[in-house]
């Protein structure tokens, strides 16, 4: 057990040992969580208790984040080592009906792939805080257009070094790059405040990442583009880059699910003027060389997706004001009322 009502489990499935939250009867609806990256489902704990008198929760770490298996990540595959993870862990469980499934900034990704890839599995989606169907970093315009040839400025070698070392060493303190800094100037709002023992829970689950080029943050190649990197073939965040991911297939399914889009209007990092968009950051003299807005423009993440949700139809987007990266910490009352409305 973890939080009151809130069980834990590993589940093996034929793909990985997955670690699981859940709550809730097990004949009850069933409503999926997928959390970020660098996070875990402990993310959710609040979240499952409350929604757990209405549907059975399943909130699963990913291959190597939490308390699943370290298992590779095919970047070459895009998200979709994850959707069927996914996918592997519902037949595990026995679940053949469509459910409902809400990711959370790149779970957006990974549930959009799993609607993309296996549409029989899915009743409708909540992306809270969801990334661009263009992946992250590399491309401008609405269409997600590739801004070099490699897809440079997008892979694994986009992370900081120092944070990945410091998540690497368990780092605890309060330096500019460590992990418990970038939870409360990123994940959230900043001003926004944790309860402490919660905070150091939510800590836990990013220390709980498993660092390396297999995992996170992936490997990377050198490029002759701005700003000298390109994404190399595995990890979390080469499955992220546009190189391999472009999910505007969404719109071509028929019919595409329907849509809840949750997002706070103070969203650094998924935003179309991202602070970890090194296109963004080196218009802002963070990264040297920056070869102009002509050249290199910024990713309209946002932007992106809802075009690409406007194209598939049938979507209801909620901005939440004096909010971040993460509505359901910061504004949970609304954030659960919202689920309850859309899904019930």
């Amino acid at each position: 057990m973890t939080t009151s009502g809130v069980r834990t489990r590993m589940v093996q499935t034929d793909r990985l040992n997955t670690f699981v939250r859940e709550a809730g009867d097990p004949s009850a609806p069933v409503l999926v969580l997928v959390h970020g990256n660098v996070s875990s489902s402990v993310f959710f704990d609040a979240l499952i208790e409350e929604l757990s008198d209405t549907f059975r929760v399943i909130a699963p770490d990913y291959r190597g984040y939490g308390g699943s298996e370290r298992r590779t990540i095919d970047a070459t595959r895009g998200v979709a080592d994850f959707s069927d993870d996914l996918a592997a862990l519902l037949d595990a469980l026995e679940i053949t009906a469509p459910v409902d499934l809400l990711g959370w900034s790149a779970g957006g990704n990974i549930v959009l792939q799993l609607a993309i890839d296996h549409p029989g599995r899915v009743r409708s989606l909540i992306l809270e805080a969801g990334g661009s169907p263009y992946g992250f970093g590399g491309t401008h315009g609405l269409d997600g257009a590739p801004t070099a040839e490699d897809f440079a400025g997008s892979g694994g070698g986009t992370a900081n070094p120092d944070f990945c070392q410091r998540l690497a060493a368990g780092d605890r303190g309060e330096e500019p790059t460590s992990p418990i800094t970038t939870l409360r100037a990123f994940y959230v709002k900043p001003g926004f405040t944790f309860d402490a023992e919660v905070e150091q829970r939510y800590l836990d689950g990013m220390l709980d990442t498993s660092v390396g080029d297999d995992v996170y943050p992936g490997d990377s190649t050198t490029s002759e583009n701005w700003p000298g990197l390109a994404p190399g073939t595995t990890g979390m965040n080469n499955a992220l880059s546009p190189k391999y991911l472009n999910q505007r297939a969404f719109a071509d399914l028929d019919p595409a699910p329907p849509v809840l889009w949750i997002r706070g209007a103070d969203d650094q990092i998924v935003s179309d003027t991202s602070m970890f968009d090194l296109a963004q950051l080196g218009k802002l003299g963070a990264v040297p060389g920056y070869p102009g807005e002509d050249v290199c423009p910024t990713q309209p993440m946002v932007s992106q997706l809802r075009s690409v949700l406007e194209a598939a139809g049938d979507f209801t987007e909620i901005v939440y004001e004096d909010c971040g990266h993460s509505p359901h910490l910061e504004h949970p009352e609304r954030f659960v009322a919202d689920v309850r409305s859309f899904l019930v």
